[in-house]
């Protein structure tokens, strides 16, 4: 664990506690820091435009079988 002192936006703070399911500080920030991992791992799928090649007669409504 990193040890630091950070001064955080009260009106932001209070906000954020109305979206999390957290009770402290603590909590909030480590969890407001993992979103921003996580959202920045995530691949940008227009970055795969031109690479992905389908099957032809490739049917995908098929696959998801009769749903009558």
């Amino acid at each position: 664990m990193v040890r630091t002192n950070i001064d955080l936006d009260p009106e932001l703070v209070a906000e954020a506690f109305a979206y999390a399911d957290v009770a402290t500080k603590k909590d909030l920030v480590h969890l407001a820091l993992r979103e921003f991992v996580e959202h920045r791992r995530r691949l940008d799928l227009r970055d795969l435009r031109g690479q992905v090649r389908f099957v032809d007669g490739y049917d995908h409504k098929e696959l998801r079988g009769d749903e009558s």
